[in-house]
């Protein structure tokens, strides 16, 4: 469960140079700003992106009095994952779906009064899936979907999530998981890093599977990361440009970032493993990973694998929280 203060959590603080850690509270984060520093932060809005459903059968009419026996065929409960929007208009998706196997191209899934419709199987288990309703498709899912919250917390999603799964920053509506290292901040803290004379600039890269996707090859550089959208505005990137350090708020904005200044708009596959040229990154501040995860691999390519995993087993001994809600390292 995430902690009722957002500032309360636990920080490790990394000093890459000296190869030591101590052990701070994340309301102390603003003593490690100065002038001309920048926080980099991922604006993008997490929206309930899991949807609960029945199988509809393969008929293409919709549910209704002209139709009964549609409503006969509803059988087996799918669970499906929208991953991204694929059309502008936001009806159709790549998404994940459960059981995938017994899911047929043509089949329909309902989920309460919205039904979509399973037309392409992709390469990686993915489907592509088309919504059929006349509103906008996002203010349905606020009604009918459900937060996504990561697999290893095993509770169902509630109503405190809408706010708690979100940074107080949120603005830009896209991503199916939260960029945790940004849940801790709050108004006043953000205010405090202001007055410590650091800026702040935005980035959006809506967080997809390319995220938070395990590794599935032991060899590092044989993994593949899922292309995912981010943008940053003019004026952000200005302020960013003219930082003496970026501090990145999150693996995320380290992506968006480091995509940036490699001369790519819009789309990004980055995967940032040891070895990497850090061009723009001169802090990180990002909760702890799970293993085998391209998360982790980042910061690992960031502060050296071995200094990384000892702060890690520190941070266990210590009783720090880890992943979504929980505390955070601070990387310098």
């Amino acid at each position: 469960m995430p902690l009722e203060d957002r500032a309360a959590s636990r920080m490790c603080v990394l000093h890459r140079a000296e190869q030591r850690w101590e052990d701070r509270s994340f309301r102390e984060l603003p003593q490690f700003l100065q002038a001309g520093d920048c926080l980099v932060l991922n604006n993008s809005k997490v929206f309930p992106s899991r949807l609960l459903g029945r199988r509809a059968g393969v008929h293409s009419l919709p549910v209704g009095k002209n139709n009964p026996k549609r409503t006969q065929n509803l059988s087996g409960e799918v669970e499906v994952f929208l991953l991204r929007p694929i059309t502008d208009d936001a009806l159709t998706w790549t998404a994940l779906v459960r059981p995938g196997r017994k899911m047929r191209v043509g089949e329909w899934v309902r989920f309460n009064h919205l039904e979509a419709e399973i037309l392409a199987r992709g390469k990686f288990g993915e489907r592509t899936i088309r919504f059929r309703t006349d509103r906008n498709i996002y203010d349905v899912l606020q009604e009918a979907g459900h937060m996504p919250l990561p697999p290893y917390i095993k509770r169902s999603d509630t109503a405190a999530d809408r706010e708690r799964y979100q940074t107080v920053y949120a603005r830009e509506t896209g991503s199916v998981a939260a960029p945790t290292a940004g849940l801790h901040f709050t108004p006043e803290i953000l205010q405090e890093c202001r007055e410590a004379g650091a800026a702040l600039a935005y980035v959006t890269l809506h967080v997809g599977l390319g995220t938070f996707q395990p590794l599935h090859s032991d060899e590092v550089e044989q993994n593949h990361l899922h292309s995912e959208t981010f943008h940053i505005a003019a004026g952000d990137l200005a302020a960013i440009r003219k930082a003496k350090r970026r501090i990145c708020v999150g693996t995320t904005s380290v992506r968006a970032l480091e995509s940036a200044w490699r001369g790519r708009e819009r789309e990004t596959d980055l995967f940032i493993t040891p070895g990497f040229d850090f061009q723009a990154t001169g802090a990180i501040l990002t909760n702890f990973h799970l293993p085998r995860s391209s998360l982790l691999i980042l910061i690992c390519a960031f502060a050296g694998k071995d200094f990384t995993l000892a702060a890690y087993r520190h941070a266990v001994e210590a009783g720090y929280r880890f992943y979504s809600y929980g505390d955070c390292m601070l990387i310098l």
